[in-house]
């Protein structure tokens, strides 16, 4: 139930995944913007606190280690000092696990209320069953945080325009990653990886794309990625093909990496944590989806329904994460996307 009286200092938390944490974003920053007399106070893991720039003037960031605030005892202690050092009044819970839960009940006994997420958890099961599966858009999850904040006595309507709306990103922000861009050139991001299997385009599929946009006069193209695997493969097409730059493996930093990601004309990524943040930064992004489907609401913040190359198998969606086996084997739903679609789409948007 909404509150007639907004707090005066609230307790925001959300510690994973990263893409969950991007899309907090728009909602947390229209929030803020909405209730200026209000000091939000952002919790979320120490790796992930530089991601919040250009943020508004009453937002703070506290980023944590949460393995020196260990169990039920820790995380009472975690809420006991935000509480000292911000004067909580509220904890709004954009998370809802097993470690959440545990923070509002320390809340409750340090009198400061709650309110969380509804994740609509039984209506994604019944689109990702096997049978009888019920194939409509579901609440996105950016609404769902929205929604949480109006719980608290904190309703906003969306104005946020993206990160980089009113500070405009300069080449001296990524310039650690690339010099400025020559004129007329075209700056293209791929992020070919995800967690899981079940959200990655076939390696040999996304090798044809890149030989195929690197090929092009003029075309520069940036290559992102995180793990060991990854790193390998990434750096072996950046040797393999003209005017390909590799990220992976390099610890240039959320600012650095945003700034470059709101230059690109348009950036290929999977339903991943590269998705989200492109399109934070406001750059047109081509989403290809398999396993999972934009119905389940993890879909780009803005990022239109063409932009979602997917094919209409009817066992998809199988899975909201994509970490489940494929049942028929080969992930169909990527492997019979045509890498001609993914670049049609790129020329469609650059069209524009």
């Amino acid at each position: 139930m909404a509150r007639n009286k907004p707090p005066k200092a609230v307790l925001v938390t959300r510690f994973s995944a990263l893409g969950d944490v991007v899309m907090t974003i728009p909602a947390l920053y229209d929030a803020c913007m909405a209730n200026p007399g209000v000091e939000y106070v952002m919790l979320t893991r120490a790796s992930i606190a530089p991601l919040f720039i250009n943020r508004p003037v009453n937002l703070t960031i506290e980023g944590v280690d949460l393995k020196e605030w260990r169990g039920p005892l820790g995380l009472w202690r975690l809420v006991k000092e935000m509480k000292r050092r911000h004067g909580i009044e509220m904890i709004v819970d954009l998370h809802d696990v097993l470690r959440t839960k545990i923070m509002r009940l320390a809340g409750r006994l340090l009198s400061i209320p709650s309110v969380h997420i509804d994740k609509g958890r039984s209506d994604k099961r019944r689109l990702t069953r096997s049978t009888g599966k019920v194939l409509l858009p579901l609440k996105h999850s950016i609404e769902r945080y929205r929604d949480t904040f109006a719980q608290a006595g904190l309703p906003s309507t969306p104005r946020f325009d993206g990160l980089f709306a009113t500070h405009p990103a300069t080449p001296a922000d990524y310039a650690a990653i690339t010099p400025r861009r020559p004129a007329g050139e075209v700056w293209v991001g791929i992020a070919p990886f995800a967690r899981h299997q079940g959200k990655i385009y076939p390696p040999e599929l996304m090798e044809q794309v890149i030989r195929e946009l690197s090929g092009r006069t003029g075309w520069h193209i940036f290559l992102f990625g995180g793990g060991e695997t990854e790193k390998t493969i990434l750096a072996e097409w950046a040797r393999k093909y003209p005017s390909t730059t590799s990220l992976a493996g390099q610890q240039y930093g959320f600012p650095a990496e945003l700034a470059l990601l709101s230059q690109l004309d348009v950036m290929i990524s999977m339903d991943s944590a590269n998705m989200h943040l492109a399109a934070i930064a406001g750059t047109p992004v081509v989403a290809l989806w398999g396993a999972t489907h934009p119905y389940c609401g993890f879909s780009g913040w803005r990022v239109p329904e063409e932009n979602n190359i997917q094919l209409p198998i009817p066992c998809r969606p199988c899975s909201v994460f994509g970490n489940r086996p494929c049942a028929l084997g080969g992930y169909r739903c990527l492997s019979g996307i045509r890498p001609r679609a993914v670049t049609d789409r790129v020329d469609a948007i650059l069209a524009r």
